[in-house]
């Protein structure tokens, strides 16, 4: 496929892309330049929870960019401020502050946990992480993922995250030392290929957190804001943690994500963190514009419903190509495949009109638009029906 009139040459190669430029989209569906048109479960990896382009974030921003974009955070911006209390009253949680990604929301996680490591706990500073963890590219977040593509790049690495085994609780209490100042963790570790952490096991942690003094850090970047079919996924187990990040969804595709934190845990001194860009009422506008979509009661039983028929679908798919199990929970689940197929379905897929996801070699990954209807949930099993059929 052409890319003229496309210079995409002046972007780094920093990935494999398909050579099509996407130039529009409308809720679950994207159109290339040629006027094709693909029927999107990747959703940005979970960033387009209203879908593409929707109209409520579209609004927002319009209004919010003709009335100011930025004063500066060295100012007070009363859009701020407002979101950041939606967030507290909805969370449960204390204090905000606003980053332009998840990355940098959990880089300034890792560093309030060591400020309060610092402050309370004689100097720790180590944060227990997990196998299969993702929390980002920086250095220090990549230092803290349990990926194991990243072990060899930019050497040396942060130190201080010794990695435990997810749903083993047994291996955190033996990683646990004079130095341990947290514990840190998605709900879900979507890019490992949607691997559930237990609710018991979300549970015996916070009692082992609570127990030894430490912070339990919930990295709810791609779990919250409603995929899961809760506002955050650690309203089904019942716990509270003291430092959570939210990125993805937030924005609704706009580039917004938070860290947020307990009043006691919120220790930062002036000059302790920052950016210039951080809290700006453009962004912080469509933040409000989704928080008032999906924080409304019927939208999420809903989300947790189209979780249902997804899961049924893809429950009846796999039974009938003789696959593997159905993981995750709401809108973000994964098929497995059985064999080292993954990779090579969704380019079958692309082909065929359908954007899917593959995390690992034996698995696809399922990230729709929290507003898909159901009949898109049939469009998509019918082309991947059709696909796995033929590969048989």
């Amino acid at each position: 496929m052409n890319l003229q009139p496309y210079a995409a040459h002046a972007l780094m190669d920093i990935t494999a892309r398909p050579p099509t430029v996407f130039v529009k989209g409308e809720g679950s569906w994207l159109w290339d330049q040629n006027d094709k048109r693909y029927l999107d479960f990747v959703q940005g990896w979970a960033v387009n929870c209203l879908g593409h382009s929707p109209p409520a974030v579209a609004d927002a921003i319009g209004r919010q960019a003709r009335r100011l974009i930025t004063p500066s955070p060295a100012y007070y911006n009363d859009i701020a401020i407002e979101l950041a209390a939606k967030l507290t009253k909805l969370s449960g949680l204390d204090q905000v502050f606003f980053t332009n990604c998840g990355a940098e929301a959990n880089e300034g996680a890792i560093k309030l946990a060591r400020k309060y490591g610092s402050l309370h706990r004689d100097g720790a500073y180590e944060i227990i992480t997990f196998e299969g963890a993702f929390h980002g590219r920086t250095l220090a977040t990549m230092s803290a993922s349990g990926k194991k593509a990243f072990e060899p790049l930019f050497e040396p690495k942060v130190q201080g995250f010794p990695k435990a085994q997810l749903n083993d609780i047994a291996s955190v209490r033996r990683c646990i030392g004079p130095k341990t100042v947290a514990v840190m963790l998605e709900p879900i570790q979507g890019e490992a290929g949607v691997l559930p952490a237990s609710d018991r096991f979300l549970r015996d942690l916070r009692s082992l957190t609570e127990e030894r003094g430490l912070l339990l850090m919930l990295d709810e970047i791609q779990t919250g804001i409603g995929r899961t079919g809760k506002m955050f996924h650690y309203e089904y187990v019942g716990i509270t943690p003291d430092i959570l990040t939210l990125g993805k969804g937030l924005g609704g595709g706009v580039p917004l994500a938070a860290l947020l934190a307990t009043e006691a845990a919120s220790c930062f001194e002036h000059g302790d963190q920052g950016g210039t860009f951080n809290g700006n009422p453009l962004m912080c506008a469509a933040g409000i514009a989704v928080l008032d979509e999906v924080s409304q009661p019927e939208f999420l039983s809903t989300v947790r419903g189209k979780g249902e028929a997804l899961t049924a679908s893809l429950a009846k798919l796999s039974n009938r190509h003789g696959l593997g199990d159905v993981r995750g929970r709401g809108l973000l689940q994964a098929l497995a495949l059985g064999k080292p197929l993954a990779a090579e379905v969704a380019a079958k897929a692309f082909e065929a009109g359908l954007l899917l996801n593959a995390p690992r070699p034996d698995s696809l990954r399922f990230m729709p638009s929290l507003t898909l209807l159901q009949s898109e949930i049939e469009q998509m099993v019918s082309i991947l029906d059709d696909i796995l059929g033929d590969m048989r």
